[in-house]
């Protein structure tokens, strides 16, 4: 795995742990092209690397990602070509997450948006840090949660909770989401490196074939879930992609105001 391959990721080595940073921190870790591109093809590298035992995902600056770049979503409304391959791409790293055998731990050392929240959750281990908050936006830019979020959600908070904070975009605070069992624990941020790094180099110094295939059995309904889901899931967000209220809420979000939806 030639990790200077690389240019949104910054990747870093110290020992079987590697650690992958979102690193576009003065757009918030927001996904761009360049990004989605590297992170559908990130795990299957990963899967296939005999020096990676254990993978650490975080975001580079304040926020783990703050989901959509806003610009990319113009763009993609102007030519939804490109939305129907971002959304293969979505497909892929859902999926390669899946099928990668060594664990992934997310270190939420900030907001995680959108798809940077779908990425997070999952992970096979979630930290974050107190300050941070999680959410799936979706609906308040006129958008399907179709990328993975519906999937997700419910699989970790049940599905009340899930179409409550779904179907509201709601934010939820890290201590919140911790106590749902959205994610695996909430710390200080001044412990939240500590933390992460001592679970990691646990599992990288365990017994990496069982700790491997454990992740493969209980993945197992996960994946089947995740077929039976995605491909629908997506296809609304297409459809929600070609809507005047999406292109409303793009319009709003640049002229910094909230949006006016129409239903339509």
């Amino acid at each position: 795995m030639n990790i200077s391959d690389y240019k949104a990721l910054l990747l870093e080595r110290d020992g079987g742990v590697l650690t992958v940073t979102l690193n576009r921190p003065e757009t918030l870790n927001a996904f761009d092209e360049q990004m989605d591109i590297e992170m559908s093809r990130l795990f299957l590298d990963v899967a296939e690397d005999d020096e990676t035992r254990v993978v650490v995902l975080t975001g580079a600056g304040r926020a783990f990602s703050a989901g959509g770049d806003i610009e990319h979503m113009q763009q993609v409304i102007d030519n939804p070509t490109r939305f129907l391959e971002g959304m293969q791409r979505a497909k892929k790293i859902v999926f390669s997450m899946l099928d990668c055998p060594k664990p992934v731990i997310a270190k939420i050392n900030g907001h995680a948006i959108g798809l940077g929240a779908t990425i997070a959750l999952f992970s096979d281990l979630s930290y974050a840090a107190n300050h941070a908050k999680i959410g799936d936006p979706h609906v308040k830019v006129g958008f399907v949660a179709g990328d993975g979020g519906a999937v997700i959600w419910p699989q970790l908070v049940g599905y009340a909770k899930a179409k409550e904070y779904l179907l509201t975009g709601d934010l939820v605070t890290a201590e919140e989401a911790a106590r749902l069992g959205l994610i695996n624990h909430a710390v200080p941020a001044d412990e939240l490196d500590a933390v992460v790094d001592a679970m990691a180099k646990r599992l990288a110094n365990g017994a990496s074939r069982a700790i491997q295939w454990t992740k493969a059995s209980i993945n197992i309904g996960l994946k089947q879930l995740a077929h039976s889901i995605l491909d629908a899931s997506i296809a609304y967000e297409a459809l929600s992609n070609l809507t005047e209220d999406h292109q409303e809420a793009v319009n709003a979000f640049r002229e910094k105001r909230e949006p006016v939806f129409k239903g339509r």
